[in-house]
């Protein structure tokens, strides 16, 4: 699991791990918590364009349907097959085995801090 302090976060609750040029995309333990018991994942296949700021996925849960934002321009590199086989690992490990895709972007945009992030949800 990465250290929270290297990750960077949307408003919308998606956390960020950039290597090199490709950015790892989960949602935020927040997150998880708010949705409850996740149930199933609709996720881009790899290839597909992205562009930050817009749905590119689908999350379900026993509660609600949360949609997924994308908080990168680029193409979608990867996308984490373990979770759509086993939705509950973004519960139980959010920040870890829970990733859900992973894009290969244009550009990087301004992202929130931990610090910021925190201070977003009220923590």
């Amino acid at each position: 699991m990465p250290d929270q302090n290297d990750l960077r976060y949307t408003a919308d609750h998606e956390w960020v791990l950039v290597e090199g040029s490709v950015a790892t995309i989960g949602i935020t333990a927040y997150a998880a918590a708010q949705l409850g018991d996740i149930v199933y994942l609709d996720l881009p296949d790899a290839g597909t364009e992205v562009s930050g700021g817009t749905v590119v996925g689908e999350i379900e849960s026993t509660k609600s349907v949360g949609e997924l934002f994308a908080p990168v321009d680029g193409t979608v590199v990867e996308k984490n097959a373990a979770v759509e086989d086993a939705p509950e690992l973004v519960n139980s490990d959010p920040l870890g085995e829970g990733w859900l895709i992973k894009v290969e972007f244009t550009e990087l945009p301004e992202l929130l801090s931990l610090e910021a992030y925190t201070a977003l949800i009220g923590d």
